[in-house]
């Protein structure tokens, strides 16, 4: 059920442009990376390295995963410590410190999981609806030269007319910066455009230091105390409100 907020007002056909986000909004990161990881565990034993479990792999890469990225959505760390440390981390787990395997595994990681093309349910028919109606944008806090891939090989890139990553802004979501290039990009104001993200902190409430309505895409049910515009479970609300 979509859950606008009580106090949100909305002109009829105020928008031009709708903004997405892109990992977990529309590319599922969560099936193209455990697909990478699983290949990754195959192809380089990691059993016989003393990770007994590929259920344990991915926990442990979900974990240190988030970690990382919520440290760099926060400015604390740059996109290189994710990595130069994310393999890293998550083999010390298992008592794993070989450098050059970890090095071979974020390298092979980061080639791989991009050219996977998994997209979240309903994402390709919601942005045939949408982009027959409006402009699209990409804006991601994702590595510049990894987003496009990602694009290319879900075969969603023809929808967008920008693709605005933290490192073409220079500055990363929740900043209102990065929102304020996008606008400048599509040569439009705030009121004009809507923000669809899965991340409460940096596609809700980015989207909302920059003036711009946003629509919370909740498809984890997750439980908040936030009051975005709108709240949805399924890509397929948004024709509803678009």
């Amino acid at each position: 059920m979509i859950q606008p907020s009580p106090a949100f007002k909305r002109k009829p056909n105020a928008y031009a442009n709708v903004f997405f986000d892109l990992d977990h909004t529309l590319w599922d990161y969560e099936s193209n990376s455990a697909e990478t990881l699983l290949e990754l565990y195959a192809g380089y034993d990691l059993l016989s390295k003393g990770i007994s479990s590929t259920s344990e792999f991915l926990q442990q890469f979900r974990k240190v995963n988030f970690e990382l990225w919520a440290l760099y959505d926060a400015g604390s760390i740059e996109s290189s410590v994710i990595r130069e440390e994310r393999f890293q981390q998550i083999l010390k787990h298992f008592s794993v410190t070989d450098k050059k395997l970890t090095d071979d595994l974020s390298h092979d990681y980061l080639a791989m999981c991009p050219r996977k093309a998994n997209l979240m349910p309903h994402a390709l028919e919601v942005l045939d609806y949408l982009s027959a109606r409006y402009k699209l944008s990409v804006i991601t806090n994702g590595f510049e030269e990894i987003q496009h891939v990602k694009l290319t090989s879900s075969k969603i890139l023809k929808y967008f007319d920008h693709i605005i990553t933290s490192q073409k802004a220079g500055h990363r979501k929740p900043s209102r910066e990065i929102f304020e290039c996008a606008l400048r990009h599509n040569d439009i104001q705030c009121h004009q455009a809507i923000m669809i993200g899965d991340n409460l902190v940096a596609d809700v409430g980015g989207a909302r230091s920059a003036s711009i309505d946003n629509v919370f895409y909740n498809y984890e049910k997750i439980v908040h105390s936030q009051s975005p515009d709108f709240e949805i479970k399924c890509l397929r609300e948004l024709q509803l409100i678009l």
